[in-house]
């Protein structure tokens, strides 16, 4: 066997080496000129390249170059600054080519159902390419999306979680009880998830209506339109990529170790005494000292490899590629597997006739430590986080027996966090798969029709499984076992005509189209308790002794649709675009099931005018404004309906199934309306150096579906969140992006882009004028409201009571108050005054007010790019200004009845220590939410430093290989903040959500989150 495969082997390099031959038979030599065509001067260091292959030259002084050629190959020819220019050769033996200067405004932005000059675009557009997209690693190619584009917030749904989902905000929340996510859109499909960052050509991020409106009901929170990559005619491209990467937690909380531990409870049992006139019991300290902080963490690692190829000719092309992604998260047992391919394949079947099709498909596995606490702690259930900071570090790990340790001596009796980090198990696994096929027909010279049919399907099983060693939370049920299935299909199709024509000094684009989308969601949930072993963990449901009433369901929601749109450009000086789609969605009332969204825009290149189009020093100025309503009708499929619920009831003694009325019928239920004007500036210097684009929005989003709290009880109705169009809130806001080319020589140059937003946004009305209430707390801090949405003020300000200091004894200052019982050293509250200006020193309801902003002022992103020769450098900032973080973490930690930070123990009130705004441990504040808690989270990020380096091509060719490249990067290296939590970027969503999309109202809250990581990356690119 090893004898045959030597022999194949050396069939396979003979061949080869017979075809290089053959080839060096065939080539010539070509030379030529290159020079601007500005001036006609020539251009020293232009690349000359063949295409698909590892020959190249470059130009020498005098712009002269010479290079081996063959028939059939393609020459390329790029500089930094030029346009990239490329010539077919036949038989040529002298090339001589003039390079325009690269006009970023010439070039395309695709845009819905068709693509546009940046110069024609009208519209609020954003642009992110393929390179920045892969300036580092990432597993989704949404987080490449942070601080690269003005308006554009994207956060991970759980820190640097493996596998977490990313959720984006493009200008704001724009509802409040429906999501806020934008519309993604790959390769033309409706609804698509993100295919790999290394498959993604570019991204387009539509953000007005006129840029949104051709999506109609789904644009109101912005579209994200992704072009995953193409083949070339050429010959076969072949590219490798592997990146292996290495990380750490960025931060971690400083807790006291046991000595100090077990002084800090004897001092909280000191004070406790004293506030109830008792005697104290000393804390029995324990025998260990253990971090539990660094039992769970640990260092995680990544590798992504992926290999692609492509290729074709005059009549075919395709892009393939196949992708392996691994992550093995910080904290033990958690990790996420994923196995990805795509492929394209478009063909000219003839002149009028061209076909393709698009296929994605992954499998992930995900195995989740839990995390982001519910407050669930009935039970000694908590996330394996919370529980590191709670559990006392004076116990062991494990007792004489080697059983694991859960005498946890101060609070609720909980798991032992390495306990549950170890033995609990989580596994997600996630199926998914898209096939889009298209067909364009030119009917006429100036007419083509094309035609779409996609489907999608994604299947996710997760199965959750608690051992009965986790002696609080499953032993004494002998183990719980949760399946949780869900699945969803949707079908597309899309037709539509495209005319395009010149007309005098004009040009004109009609586009008209029909669509036509169903989705159907399936579901089950089983739950099941007493298993007489583990070994099976969640896939033995059948051995429990107790099954759970378990939980099915199916939604199916049709969308149909009718669109079209006008181009106008008149002169390349004035633009105009209008819009208008009709949707019906099965998902909304009977009264109100079809809608109507239409836009307008206009645009005035003023820099083509006879009096500016001369100018040496103004390359481009453009007014842009447009005005047009987008919808949003993210609510379940029959949310309008008269709907019933399930339960348990009694007759004779038996227990029987009965049904109860759950909500009424609204036949009036109808979408989420956004009326947005924009209003943008776009500005070019010295042959656009300089680039600036400056956007002023305003969106109003009317008739808000919220929950309906003015139907009385006495009618029967057990639902709390039947819903109703009762709402209005308003985002204003400012972009400005700033891209120049600061140096551009031979071997060096240096870009810079830099993107700065502003968004303020407020709640105009809500049901009955009155204010809402919500509560983002784990379930154990016994409170019912900690953020509030009101009339006038920003969405989800921080609610509690304005702490104002240490109270330190004797009377109370003048509007001042505390809680019952209370004596020196504990928390002082401001007494807010009743109607009639008196004040009752006494902490109550009423004392209660808005106590922070979640909202930040304006966020931004900053990246230099440079290049020397063959070596490049990257650095990205990324940060945020002005928003506030309610840091429930301290809230916990500084309750008494678990372990504390050094910094609050430390300086907390003493009889000796009165000097401090920090209350004294022990105090009786029970957890209160108040402004003590309430911090700046303002922040600076180094989010990336990369540099890389491309091996000599006099080296490659050598080999056979067109490029080697070598990059080491880093990311999230430093961040400059005041706040005092693991990290600024928070985004627990508190117990009632299932991730911060279903509860985009709850922001600002940090509370046993998975920490963001620290990564180090070194990356091998090899293309052949």
């Amino acid at each position: 066997m090893k004898q045959l495969h030597m022999k194949k082997l050396l069939i396979i390099a003979v061949a080869l080496l017979c075809q290089f031959t053959m080839h060096a038979q065939d080539s010539y030599a070509v030379s030529g000129t290159v020079v601007s065509a500005d001036n006609s001067q020539p251009i020293p260091g232009v690349s000359v390249l063949v295409v698909g292959t590892s020959t190249g030259a470059a130009t020498d002084f005098d712009g002269k170059y010479t290079i081996n050629v063959s028939s059939g190959d393609v020459l390329q020819f790029s500089y930094i600054g030029f346009a990239t220019q490329t010539v077919n050769i036949t038989n040529q033996t002298t090339i001589d080519i003039s390079l325009a200067l690269d006009n970023a405004l010439e070039e395309i932005v695709v845009v819905g159902y068709g693509s546009r000059r940046k110069s024609d675009i009208t519209g609020s557009v954003s642009s992110v390419k393929s390179e920045e997209l892969n300036a580092f690693p990432v597993l989704d190619a949404a987080q490449a999306l942070q601080g690269r584009a003005a308006g554009v917030v994207v956060q991970s749904n759980n820190g640097g979680e493996p596998g977490a989902p990313i959720n984006i905000k493009i200008r704001g929340n724009t509802s409040i009880n429906a999501s806020s996510s934008p519309l993604i859109v790959v390769d033309g499909f409706v609804g698509a998830s993100f295919p790999q960052a290394n498959d993604i050509e570019s991204m387009e991020i539509l953000k007005d209506a006129s840029a949104t409106a051709i999506y109609g009901s789904r644009g109101s929170n912005g579209v994200v339109l992704v072009t995953t990559k193409k083949g070339k005619s050429g010959k076969l491209s072949v590219e490798f990529n592997t990146t292996y990467a290495v990380q750490n937690t960025s931060n971690r909380i400083d807790l006291l170790n046991a000595d100090e531990f077990a002084a800090y409870q004897n001092d909280v049992r000191t004070n406790v005494a004293i506030t109830n006139n008792e005697v104290a019991i000393p804390y029995s300290q324990g025998p260990a000292n253990t971090d539990w902080q660094d039992l769970i963490y640990k260092s995680g690692s990544t590798v992504n490899h992926q290999l692609s190829f492509s290729g074709g000719s005059d009549k075919i092309n395709f892009y393939a590629s196949a992708n392996y992604f691994k992550q093995n998260g910080i904290i033990i047992n958690s990790d996420f597997e994923r196995l990805t391919f795509l492929s394209n394949v478009d063909a000219q079947v003839s002149d009028k006739l061209k076909l393709g099709l698009n296929l994605f498909g992954s499998r992930g596995t995900k195995n989740g430590a839990t995390t982001q606490s519910d407050g669930s702690v009935s039970g000694g259930a908590d996330d394996v986080i919370t529980l590191a900071m709670r559990y006392a570090p004076d116990q062991p790990i494990f007792e004489n027996d080697l059983s694991y340790n859960f005498g946890n001596t101060v609070g609720d009796p909980v798991d032992n966090p390495f306990a549950v980090a170890t033995e609990r198990i989580d596994e997600t696994k996630t199926d998914n798969f898209r096939a889009n096929f298209y067909a364009n027909y030119d009917i006429f010279k100036n007419l083509a029709f094309k035609t779409t049919l996609g489907f999608s399907t994604e299947n996710e099983n997760r199965g959750i499984y608690l051992p009965s060693v986790l002696q609080q939370t499953a032993g004494g049920i002998a183990g719980r076992a949760i399946v949780e299935y869900d699945k969803e299909t949707s079908v597309l199709s899309e037709n539509y005509l495209t005319y395009k024509n010149k007309i005098g000094k004009g040009d004109l684009t009609l586009l008209a189209g029909i669509s036509y989308q169903n989705t159907v969601s399936e579901n089950f949930y089983s739950e099941a308790t007493g298993f007489l072993s583990d070994a099976f963990s969640f896939y033995a449901l059948g051995s429990a002794t107790t099954i759970l009433q378990p939980d099915s369901s199916i939604q199916e929601v049709v969308i149909k649709s009718q669109f079209g749109r006008v181009n106008y450009d008149y002169d390349d000086r004035y633009l105009l675009t209008a819009t208008v789609r009709r949707d019906g969605a099965s998902n909304f009332a009977e009264n109100e099931k079809y809608a109507i969204f239409p836009s307008a825009a206009l645009g005035w290149r003023i820099s083509n005018e006879k009096f500016l189009i001369d100018s040496e020093t103004l390359s481009n100025l453009k007014l842009r404004a447009s005005y047009g309503l987008t919808g949003n009708p993210s609510i379940g499929a029959y949310e309008s309906l008269a709907r019933f619920e399930p339960l348990y009831a009694s007759n004779n003694g038996e227990t029987v199934s009965a049904i109860t009325p759950e909500q009424p019928q609204n036949p009036n239920l109808k979408w989420e309306t956004s009326y947005q004007t924009n209003i943008g500036l776009d500005l070019g210097f010295l042959s656009n150096k300089i680039s600036l684009s400056v956007d002023y929005y305003n969106i109003d989003t009317k008739d808000l579906i919220l929950t309906d709290n003015s139907i009385t009880e006495y009618l029967g109705y057990t639902g709390d969140d039947i819903l109703a169009n009762v709402g209005e809130i308003n985002n204003e806001g400012l972009e400005i992006s700033i891209n120049t080319r600061n140096i551009t020589t031979d071997n060096f140059s240096w870009t810079t882009d830099f993107n700065l937003a502003f968004n303020k946004n407020k709640v105009v009305s809500l049901v009955n004028d009155a204010d809402l209430f919500f509560d983002a707390t784990p379930s154990y801090f016994s409170h019912d409201r900690s953020y509030v949405l009101r009339e006038g003020e920003e969405v989800g300000l921080f609610w509690g009571y304005e702490y104002v200091g240490v109270y330190q004894g004797g009377d109370l200052p003048q509007g001042t108050a505390t809680l019952a019982g209370a004596v020196a050293g504990d928390p002082l509250f401001k007494d807010i005054a009743d109607e009639d200006g008196n004040f009752d020193s006494t902490v109550t309801e009423a004392d209660r007010t808005t106590i922070g902003n979640p909202n930040p002022d304006y966020t931004f992103g900053f990246s230099n790019n440079f290049s020397y020769k063959n070596w490049d450098l990257s650095i990205f900032f990324q940060g945020s200004q002005g928003g506030e973080i309610f840091n429930l973490t301290n809230v916990q930690l500084f309750n008494g009845d678990a372990n504390t930070t050094s910094d609050y123990y430390n300086s907390a009130w003493t009889p000796t220590n009165t000097n401090t705004d920090t209350p004294r441990v022990g105090n009786n504040s029970n957890r209160e939410i108040s402004s003590r808690f309430v911090e700046d989270g303002s922040y600076i990020r180094l989010k990336n430093v990369a540099i890389g380096y491309n091996l000599p091509s006099q080296l490659t060719e050598r080999i056979g290989i067109e490029n080697i490249r070598f990059s080491l990067s880093a990311q999230n290296l430093l961040t400059f903040t005041d706040y005092s939590g693991l990290d600024p970027e928070v985004n627990y969503f508190g117990s009632g959500g299932d991730n911060n999309t279903s509860q985009n109202t709850a922001q600002g809250f940090d509370f046993g989150n998975y920490p963001t990581v620290r990564s180090v990356n070194f990356s091998v690119n090899c293309k052949f």
